[in-house]
C-alpha cells in the first residue's frame, strides 16, 4: 500500500512569475536585490516564500519515509475568489507548474469561484478524468466558500462532480483578516480555525443530505471542530458528523495532545497525515506520539479509504 502526505504546497516558477506580475493582493515582490520572494496578502503579515525545486521536493517525500505527497494551491491566497479575469491567469500558472510532476508528487485541483459555478464544475470534470490534462486527485476549496448552508448549496455543482468521480474534497483555510499589529502566527490560530469549524458544521450537517457519498478531508483537524460536539448538542445541533466515515481530518501543525483527543471523538480511522510543507517543516516525520501502528493508519490505511477510486461499472 502507498503511504502519503495529503497536504503540501509548491511555489513553482510559473506561479511566482504570475504573482509577481500583480500589484494588488495576492502578489510577490523581490525581498531586496538578489533576494527571495516576499508574499503580500491583505489580512496577513508579509512572509518569505521559497522558489521550490520540484525534484528536491520529490526527494524529500522519500526522506520523510513516504511514497507520495499531494500539493495544493494555498487557498489562503484568495485566488479562487478573485474576479475570474484575475483568477484564471493564476490558476493557469498553478497548473503549468504541475506539468511533468515526478511520480512522488500528486496534486489537488483549484477552480475559480467568482464566476459561473456550472462552468467551473464542467472544467473540473475534465481535470479528473483519466484522459484529462492534469488528473488531479480531488479538489481543494477555501473553507470560507463552504462556511454556511447557502454557500454549500451554491457550490453544489462542484461537489456533485466530485461525488460522480469518487474524488475527495480538501477543505483548506482561506484568506485571513488579521489586525495589522498581529504576530505572524495569528491567522493560523484565529481566522483559519474559525473558518474550518464553520465549514465542518455546514458540510457535516446541512450539506450531508445533498452529498451523501462525498468524501471530505479537512485541513488542520477541522480547527478541532469535532471537539466542540458537547456544546453543539447543548445548543440544539446534531453530532451525527462524529460518526460520518466520509469525513477525514488532516493533522498538520498538531501533535499528540490534539491527535489523542480527536481519535477519541471521531476515531483514529478518520485521521490522515499532512505536513503543510513548506509552511511547516516537521522535525521528525512519523513521530506523532501515537506509535507506529497509528502512523501506518494515518499515512496508509486511512488515506487509501479517502482516495479510493470509483468502482468499475459492472
Amino acid at each position: 500500500m502507498t503511504s502519503v502526505d495529503l497536504h503540501q504546497h509548491l511555489w513553482t516558477e510559473p506561479l511566482l512569475r504570475a504573482l509577481a506580475a500583480r500589484s494588488s493582493s495576492p502578489y510577490v515582490r523581490r525581498d531586496g536585490p538578489g533576494g527571495g520572494w516576499r508574499l503580500v496578502l491583505d489580512g496577513e503579515p508579509d512572509s518569505l516564500v521559497p522558489a521550490d525545486d520540484v525534484a528536491a521536493r520529490a526527494r524529500l517525500v522519500g526522506a520523510d519515509g513516504l511514497d507520495r505527497a499531494f500539493v495544493a494551491l494555498s487557498t489562503a491566497l484568495g485566488i479562487e475568489s478573485l474576479p475570474v479575469d484575475e483568477a484564471q491567469p493564476l490558476l493557469d500558472a498553478y497548473a503549468a507548474g504541475l506539468a511533468d510532476l515526478p511520480l512522488q508528487l500528486g496534486s489537488w485541483a483549484a477552480v475559480a469561484l467568482s464566476g459561473d459555478i456550472e462552468e467551473a464544475a464542467s472544467g473540473l470534470a475534465q481535470t479528473l478524468t483519466p484522459t484529462g490534462v492534469w488528473r488531479h486527485v480531488g479538489l481543494c476549496l477555501p473553507a470560507p466558500a463552504l462556511a454556511s448552508p447557502a454557500a454549500v448549496e451554491r457550490l453544489g455543482p462542484l461537489l456533485d462532480v466530485l461525488e460522480r468521480f469518487a474524488a475527495p474534497l480538501f477543505v483548506h483555510p482561506g484568506p485571513a483578516a488579521s489586525p495589522a499589529d498581529a504576530p505572524a502566527w495569528w491567522p493560523a490560530l484565529t481566522d483559519y480555525v474559525a473558518q474550518l469549524q464553520a465549514a465542518w458544521l455546514a458540510l457535516g450537517t446541512t450539506g450531508r443530505a445533498a452529498h451523501p457519498t462525498l468524501r471530505i478531508v479537512f485541513a488542520a483537524l477541522a480547527g478541532l471542530a469535532p471537539l466542540h460536539h458537547e456544546r453543539l448538542t447543548a445548543r440544539g445541533g446534531s453530532d451525527a458528523a462524529l460518526r460520518d466515515r466520509g469525513l477525514f481530518y488532516e493533522t498538520s501543525s498538531y501533535g499528540p495532545g490534539a491527535l489523542h483527543c480527536m481519535a477519541d471523538v471521531v476515531g483514529l480511522s478518520q485521521l490522515v497525515h499532512g505536513s503543510d510543507r513548506p509552511v511547516v517543516h516537521p522535525d521528525r516525520p512519523g513521530d506523532t506520539g501515537l506509535g507506529p501502528v497509528a502512523w501506518e493508519a494515518l499515512t496508509t490505511a486511512n488515506p487509501a479509504r479517502l482516495l479510493a477510486p470509483a468502482p468499475s461499472p459492472s
